[in-house]
């Protein structure tokens, strides 16, 4: 049986020197020229992705839209692609989910069960009930959307609540309602000045930061 999320990722660390995280968010109509707008080209982008980067990165994030797009083939390729993920590294299903309580058991279910993924994004809106079924999975990890990376992120993530934005009223919630080290944030790299006042106000959780290198 392979160790835990949070020990995968901090053997890892120590090995690469860097917590970096490999994205893979395979748009069909975005693939190089010599491979093909479907799952066979996601699936050849994926992998290459994977064999040019592996040896460098403690996780894959696998953007779970990409794949569900195409249908019953794409969701064979997520399937291929995550069992082929190499298993010291932590398999990160961005999946940005947020349902009511029995809904979010099947999510689960889908996504650490059936899927296998290490860990998954998810959303606040619902509170505890849409987090909590992702928790009943021993040693899994969640990480929670705060402040996202998109353009118009800011207008609700930076409404006032009680004198603060709300992404940060958010931030500090999952800071003291789970402290142990399975639930972190999601706070984007392109609002660097944002991710410098919710890392200063909560020093605890990991983060989970998109948005480094190309994005769109």
């Amino acid at each position: 049986m392979s160790a835990a999320p949070l020990d995968r990722l901090r053997t890892r660390i120590a090995a690469t020197g860097a917590p970096l995280c490999l994205g893979i968010d395979p748009h069909p109509e975005r693939l190089p020229e010599d491979l093909s707008p479907d799952a066979r080209g996601v699936e050849a982008f994926a992998r290459g992705l994977l064999e040019a980067t592996a040896e460098h990165v403690v996780a894959v994030k696998l953007n779970v839209a990409f794949f569900e797009a195409l249908g019953a083939s794409g969701w064979a390729v997520l399937e291929r692609v995550r069992r082929d993920v190499p298993a010291e590294l932590v398999v990160v299903l961005d999946a940005k989910r947020g349902d009511i309580g029995p809904s979010a058991e099947r999510y689960a279910s889908g996504l650490f069960g059936h899927l296998g993924g290490d860990a998954v994004t998810l959303s606040p809106y619902l509170g505890e009930d849409a987090i909590e079924p992702f928790l009943a999975w021993e040693d899994r990890l969640v990480y929670v959307l705060a402040r996202t990376s998109n353009p118009s992120a800011g207008r609700l993530q930076d409404l006032a609540i009680e004198g603060e934005p709300l992404h940060l009223a958010v931030a500090r919630w999952i800071a003291d309602a789970w402290p142990g080290g399975r639930v972190g944030l999601v706070v984007g790299a392109t609002a660097p000045g944002e991710l410098e006042r919710v890392r200063g106000a909560v020093p605890g959780p990991a983060f989970l930061i998109p948005g480094v290198g190309a994005q769109g």
